[in-house]
């Protein structure tokens, strides 16, 4: 694995889809893992990247832990020789 790419996401639904939509196109011919770490949104994020980004490796938190945290998270199993931490919004 080349790239991972790391987005912390809290109730920002729609900027997040825009975003992954665009991710999805920019990693099409990249050897990539995305991973998005929500921190307990309540606006239909989760099932949103569930229905829609099935390639999206999704760390669904159930207490906000903050953004350094969230990135950890992802950071500790990405598999990438490079991370982008990479913000939604």
């Amino acid at each position: 694995m080349k790239l991972s790419i790391v987005i912390v996401n809290y109730n920002v639904r729609y900027f997040l889809e825009q975003c992954l939509l665009s991710v999805k196109r920019a990693t099409e011919k990249l050897s990539a893992e995305v991973f998005v770490v929500d921190n307990a949104s309540s606006d239909g994020s989760v099932e949103m990247v569930q229905q829609k980004f099935p390639f999206v490796k999704l760390i669904a938190n159930t207490n906000n832990i903050g953004f350094s945290k969230a990135n950890n998270q992802a950071i500790e199993t990405a598999t990438g020789e490079f991370v982008l931490l990479l913000n939604p919004d």
